[in-house]
């Protein structure tokens, strides 16, 4: 997902495919309890429906790993979204492209849901 922003700003600002707008940026929670790397199951919340996301239900779980997360600059690329500390983009999409910042392969039920709905999706 953090491929298709316009550019990455982890260690140097780096250049990304630019398919979608928007910056990958650190994570700031509002809650300076919340630890960084964000590492655990967190709520989805889906803000449109999407192919990949057909069978998943509303706040499933899923399984995140990052200290970055992607701020789009069109709200209409955003898929869900998940909180922590404030809402942070989980799933992005537009056309034919698509991204998560969770890790499918970790999130059991919902995970393999999105992966079957990858593998039929014809957009």
């Amino acid at each position: 997902m953090q491929l298709m922003a316009e550019r990455g700003r982890e260690f140097e600002t780096t250049n990304g495919l630019g398919w979608l707008g928007g910056e990958v940026v650190a994570i700031e929670p509002a809650d300076p309890r919340l630890k960084i790397p964000h590492m655990g199951w967190n709520e989805l919340v889906l803000r449109r429906t999407h192919p990949l996301l057909a069978g998943i239900e509303a706040r499933a779980h899923a399984y995140f790993v990052h200290s970055f997360h992607f701020r789009l600059s069109n709200d209409a690329d955003l898929v869900a979204v998940t909180d922590y500390g404030r809402p942070l983009a989980a799933v992005v999409g537009r056309d034919n492209l698509a991204g998560t910042q969770f890790h499918p392969e970790k999130s059991q039920e919902a995970g393999l849901r999105l992966i079957g709905n990858f593998l039929r999706w014809r957009p």
